[in-house]
């Protein structure tokens, strides 16, 4: 596949934004041009295309296959899988925050319960310590809670309350 200077340009940035948020250039990269590709692509053709390892490009699939963000078409004749992502950003996004949810947030949930359980018993934890820890569960319940709750919204009213942004504070009262 070639690439045009502009595409080029956005699976490069990709690859570059994808080290910001904590993901590999070249998974990034490899999500950048199946975003962008009009037809799946084999692996062959994503190696080709990107320069990179074809160990690059298989671990990179199997981790935007972890993530949900890429399909696995099959092709009559032709034995080789071809790989497209999710073409719709809004879906795309929701998939990384929920990945992200169940990766980090989730455990962190689990990690401050603990401690706010154990934390009566712990005569070494200050009282301001123990405080903080408590708030910050309070906190990411309270973010997780919204998040669920928005969540089952349908997608046009996510979207119309997406587009309010800080007018809602002018609803409530408040700005």
């Amino acid at each position: 596949m070639e690439l045009s200077p502009t595409m080029e340009r956005f699976v490069l940035h990709w690859g570059e934004m994808g080290t910001r948020w904590g993901v590999s250039r070249s998974v990034a990269q490899v999500h950048g041009l199946l975003y962008l590709s009009p037809k799946p692509l084999t692996a062959d053709e994503i190696v080709s295309t990107l320069s990179i390892a074809r160990s690059n490009v298989s671990a990179s699939i199997k981790e935007l296959q972890s993530w949900n963000l890429i399909q696995t078409h099959h092709v009559m004749g032709d034995r080789r899988d071809h790989f497209s992502a999710i073409s719709d950003p809004w879906e795309a996004f929701m998939l990384i925050v929920e990945g992200r949810k169940q990766r980090e947030i989730d455990p962190t949930l689990t990690t401050l319960r603990q401690c706010v359980e154990a934390s009566p018993d712990d005569i070494g934890l200050s009282k301001e310590s123990a405080k903080r820890i408590e708030e910050t569960l309070e906190f990411l319940e309270l973010l997780t809670s919204w998040y669920e709750d928005v969540r089952r919204v349908p997608r046009p009213l996510q979207l119309k309350i997406l587009k309010l942004g800080g007018k809602v504070a002018k609803l409530l009262g408040k700005a």
